[in-house]
């Protein structure tokens, strides 16, 4: 079977992060320029905890989950974005890495987002002793 050469297996997009300072740039006119990978990126940059696949379909509001799919991958693939996942059953998230911040930071022109704080571990914290009292001990009366 002969397929035509306009035909690809995967559809084109953003795989490789450069390490030309041009192709940099290039690299991220071509993010700004898709409205599906730009929706995501701002959609997880505004996220304090991550988003999930489903609250990211929503985010991208494109109806299709192949899209979100291969926006997370071509974003992924850039180290834009990360995925977390948690292990005690709640959903996993997707966050930003900090070339992600820094790639969102320059296209949008603002600051980059603070990084959100990590999640330790629920343990129970040791019983804090109580401060002494400022007053001073009287001496008891025999």
């Amino acid at each position: 079977m002969n397929r035509p050469r306009s035909a690809s297996p995967m559809p084109k997009g953003l795989w490789i992060w450069p390490s030309d300072f041009k192709a940099q740039r290039i690299a991220l006119r071509k993010v700004a320029a898709s409205p599906h990978l730009m929706a995501a990126l701002t959609a997880i940059g505004k996220s304090r905890d991550g988003m999930s696949d489903a609250e990211l379909d929503d985010a991208i509001s494109d109806n299709s989950e192949w899209t979100t799919l291969w926006v997370i991958r071509q974003l992924t693939a850039l180290g834009f974005v990360e995925f977390k996942v948690d292990l005690f059953g709640n959903p996993a998230k997707y966050q930003l890495t900090d070339a992600g911040r820094n790639a969102l930071a320059t296209i949008t022109g603002q600051p980059p987002s603070p990084k959100p704080p990590a999640v330790a571990p629920l343990r129970p914290q040791p019983a804090q002793p109580t401060p002494p009292s400022s007053q001073p001990a009287v001496p008891k009366a025999v």
